[in-house]
């Protein structure tokens, strides 16, 4: 388990840097190259510094337009935003059979969105290594879902091992419940629990049973990520130890 990486930004709840993270053969994920949050329109005038004095200098949007309002504070001129929408939300057969079989609002729909939405996790990927220099925060709604699975995928393109993206992936759900009472929404929180539980697993199972046998790189770049966007989504996240004599 890496050591806790939450970051306090004014307005935001669930904001973690990946830096830290061991990467197979050596090395770590380079501290703030990528961050995960929940929506930033909601960053406060303050939120809004903290993020760019952590280096972030773009951010991906994986959210739907019909969920873009407009930032309660002005977006600092400083921060590109490129906006990827990942659902495919248009098609509704795939979202009805995944609320039916609720599969939705944890790891349980992430292997059957990447064996048939592979192209749209490309693109996103694409975006984090494409982006200009300085870090990138990635981000939907929550922070959770879309997020988790577009992190999901690049840690592992980067080289770390599932155990430790599913450590990761763990730490939203103590950040969640304050989310869920600043929206004023219900807390899903038990809810998803008593669906996994009804399926037998966890969310943490059900994420290594995402990844068990995906063969995530030759997934990719068959649905368009291209040799370049492999290697600078690489050398962008991976820190490699210094030798010393």
């Amino acid at each position: 388990m890496v050591e806790r990486r939450d970051l306090d930004w004014e307005g935001c709840f669930n904001v973690r840097d990946l830096g830290g993270i061991a990467v197979s053969g050596g090395g770590s994920v380079r501290a703030g190259a990528l961050v995960r949050s929940d929506n930033p329109e909601r960053l406060t005038a303050a939120g809004w510094r903290a993020l760019v004095e952590h280096g972030v200098r773009t951010v991906v949007d994986l959210r739907n337009d019909d969920e873009r309002r407009g930032d309660s504070s002005p977006r600092p001129e400083e921060v590109t935003t490129v906006h990827v929408p990942l659902d495919d939300s248009a098609d509704t057969v795939f979202w009805n059979q995944i609320w039916e079989n609720e599969l939705d609002g944890s790891p349980l729909y992430y292997r059957v969105f990447i064996e048939q939405k592979a192209r749209f996790c490309a693109e996103a990927l694409a975006a984090v290594a494409r982006a200009r220099p300085g870090g990138v925060l990635v981000h939907c709604g929550l922070g959770r879902d879309r997020t988790g699975l577009i992190v999901m995928l690049a840690l592992a393109l980067a080289g770390v091992s599932p155990d430790d993206i599913a450590d990761d992936y763990a730490l939203s759900a103590g950040r969640l419940p304050p989310l869920f009472q600043a929206l004023g929404v219900a807390d899903q929180t038990d809810d998803i629990r008593r669906i996994l539980a009804r399926k037998g697993t966890t969310a943490r199972e059900a994420l290594l049973g995402a990844l068990d046998g995906l063969e995530v790189e030759k997934q990719l770049r068959a649905a368009g990520l291209t040799d370049v966007d492999v290697a600078e989504l690489r050398a962008r996240l991976v820190q490699v130890p210094t030798t010393q004599d």
